[in-house]
């Protein structure tokens, strides 16, 4: 591992502009990057995730960990596509002067251009595939016929779920290969072994400029697959589809996050010795030799609860592995069965639902028949009380939809589904609800029985940690040991102890963003000091899914207090290049390893590349879904970027900045 300090640029692929026009950046673009970066003297290049996502924007929503993202192929560089020239231009000069990039449309004129193009050479290709460079390159990457049956089948039944198709939803290793061989299927098999070849020649070619520019090219490994996915349509048993990963409730996502991705089935994969982890690995490193972990905490233990269809929130989530509390514990604890269903069980008092009801959907008519209608559907009465309870049936918030209720009535349902103490995910296995001391129940235990659950709840913690700590060695040890890359982890949110412990004995870098590197549990909650952060970790001052250093400045920072820790307490509220090089060069004096920095925060350095509106320049928005998200393309071509003479020497500087020394009273 290399153990150089180093100056990254982070950036979406789809975000250069190179001297040629085109819609959206493309994979050659990385090239001409990479000489602009090394002109900057930054030693680091990395990217999102390239893994082809289909009509999703999302690079995180991919349809298999393999396969390369059709969208930035350069078409006019592809051998079959000289007498296209063209069509090609025809897309490049109706979308190419866009300040940000169409993804649907661009990718439908692309993908429309590229069918076009393979039709009037199929033959060519069907025989290069027989006895040429194709057929080698499909025995080199086996992943891409299940992938291709999947393609053909997906965009067959108009690119819906695999789970919404009417047939081939259940497949074997031997029906996709039975659907693989068919010859009445083979031309439009063989369209998607063409598009990945040629992602796959692009690609490397651009990452082969990056190395021997002397420049680390750094992927991203997203963790989770999307459930709409061939590898999880392929291979169910790698995956447990009746749960959904996601993160609990946090100041950002006061209901948590329900990501709708299946969880891994561990004990399968190692069954087989992790060899489909291992083979995306091998697939990426064909051009990274660094790559990022997102979500790491995954791999110790991921927040699970009730797939996408049944649940909108994360609320009801539990950690897996997590050590449960047991009816055993329950009788420990003085709880008898009807008390056992009183804390883990919402009981909804009659009169409360009523009123909550009428206020709700006051002067209308049918108050009655509304109210009616929700005990009779969602309630069950609990004998000889005025207090109801969920139907079984009930999974989730999303289940309420489903009976036809009135839709005023959703949210005291959608809150009262969650106002418990526990959560009975098995007959007789128990977790604590998120948020389970403001419950209904809790605050009826006696401070005894308070005392002896939260006795309890630490030693399950306590428990659990172990497990984690086990898991994620056992996990990332396997990553570690098979491929030669840098693995630096995205550790954000809540992380345990166990966490940073594994990361540092496997020399695994972390993730320290600046702006949340604070003393959280203090009154003053002041800024961790530079010099204070690990040699093994990457410094950042910004993220793709946050604001940029110029509108956090101006909209979110406490201004003061953060100038007073960078030691230049007279900042100008509006953000300037002088506030970008001071952000900058203190964020470069971090012992962090790796210094990467998004590379809209490094444009700030110079006034030309300002946009009116510094929200225009974020990458995504998390928690909303429109066509704003994911398709930032920097200011200019890139050639005129590398015209910026005082950008190229401002980044140059930063890149010369050395660590800061710890104070000697300083561990």
């Amino acid at each position: 591992m290399s153990k150089t300090r180093l100056l990254g640029i982070v950036i979406p692929v789809g975000a250069l502009r190179s001297s040629k026009p085109a819609a959206v950046g493309e994979y050659p673009d990385l090239g001409e990057f990479a000489l602009l970066c090394k002109k900057m003297k930054v030693g680091l290049i990395q990217l999102l995730p390239v893994n082809d996502t289909g009509g999703q924007s999302s690079p995180y929503f991919s349809l298999t960990a393999f396969a390369l993202h059709p969208l930035y192929i350069r078409i006019g560089d592809l051998p079959e596509a000289a007498d296209f020239k063209d069509k090609t231009a025809a897309i490049n000069k109706e979308f190419g002067g866009q300040t940000r990039f169409s993804y649907h449309e661009v990718l439908q004129a692309k993908m429309e251009l590229l069918h076009e193009i393979y039709t009037a050479n199929t033959a060519a290709v069907e025989q290069n595939a027989l006895k040429g460079e194709l057929g080698t390159w499909i025995e080199q990457n086996p992943w891409v016929k299940a992938y291709s049956v999947y393609r053909r089948l997906k965009g067959l039944n108009e690119e819906r779920s695999w789970k919404e198709w009417p047939d081939h939803r259940e497949v074997t290793p031997a029906d996709i290969a039975a659907l693989w061989q068919d010859p009445k299927l083979r031309g439009e098999h063989l369209f998607w072994v063409w598009v990945q070849h040629a992602a796959d020649v692009q690609f490397s070619a651009a990452a082969k400029i990056v190395k021997d520019a002397g420049i680390i090219l750094k992927g991203d490994l997203p963790i989770l697959m999307n459930d709409d996915s061939c590898d999880v349509w392929a291979h169910p048993e790698l995956f447990d589809q009746n749960l959904s990963a996601g993160a609990p409730p946090d100041m950002y996502s006061p209901k948590g996050q329900n990501w709708g991705f299946p969880l891994y089935d561990w004990a399968t994969h190692e069954k087989d010795g992790y060899a489909w982890w291992k083979q995306r690995l091998i697939v990426a490193a064909k051009y990274y030799q660094a790559y990022r972990i997102d979500h790491v905490l995954g791999f110790f233990r991921i927040w699970a609860s009730s797939p996408y269809e049944y649940a909108d929130s994360s609320m009801m989530g539990r950690y897996i592995p997590y050590a449960p509390i047991t009816n055993g514990d329950m009788r420990k604890l003085g709880f008898d069965k009807s008390r056992v269903r009183w804390v883990s069980r919402p009981h909804i008092p009659t009169a409360e639902l009523t009123e909550a009801i009428r206020a709700n959907i006051s002067g209308e008519a049918n108050t009655e028949a509304i109210t009616k209608k929700v005990f009779s559907k969602a309630l069950d009465r609990v004998s000889g009380e005025e207090l109801w309870l969920f139907k079984k049936k009930i999974q989730g918030e999303k289940s309420f939809d489903a009976l036809g209720l009135h839709q005023s009535c959703r949210s005291y349902l959608s809150k009262a589904w969650q106002d418990r103490i526990f959560f009975e995910y098995e007959k007789g296995r128990f977790s604590p609800t998120w948020h389970y001391k403001n419950s209904r129940a809790y605050q009826t235990l006696s401070n005894e029985e308070k005392e002896k659950l939260e006795e309890l709840l630490k030693k399950r913690q306590v428990k659990s940690e172990k497990m984690w700590e086990a898991q994620g060695k056992k996990l990332l040890s396997m990553l570690v040991e098979s491929s030669s890359m840098i693995p630096c982890a995205e550790d954000l949110g809540t992380v345990p102890n166990c966490v940073i412990k594994v990361l540092a004995k496997l020399k695994i870098l972390g993730l320290r963003v600046v702006r949340w590197q604070c003393l959280w549990d203090t009154e003053d909650k002041a800024c961790i000091p530079f010099e204070e952060y690990p040699e093994l970790s990457v410094c950042t001052l910004s993220l793709h899914d946050s604001t940029t250093s110029r509108e956090w400045w101006e909209t979110e920072a406490n201004q003061e207090q953060f100038s007073g820790f960078l030691g230049y307490p007279s900042l100008p509220k509006v953000y300037n290049p002088g506030t970008a090089k001071i952000f900058l060069a203190k964020a470069a004096s971090a012992r962090s390893r790796f210094r990467i920095f998004l590379f809209q925060d490094i444009l700030h350095l110079s006034h030309k590349w300002y946009a009116d509106d510094p929200a225009s320049e974020r990458i995504n928005v998390p928690g909303t879904d429109n066509d704003f998200n994911w398709t930032y393309r920097i200011p200019a071509p890139i050639n005129e970027l590398s015209k910026d003479k005082d950008l190229v020497k401002a980044v140059a500087e930063i890149s010369r900045v050395k660590a800061a020394k710890k104070n000697r009273g300083n561990s």
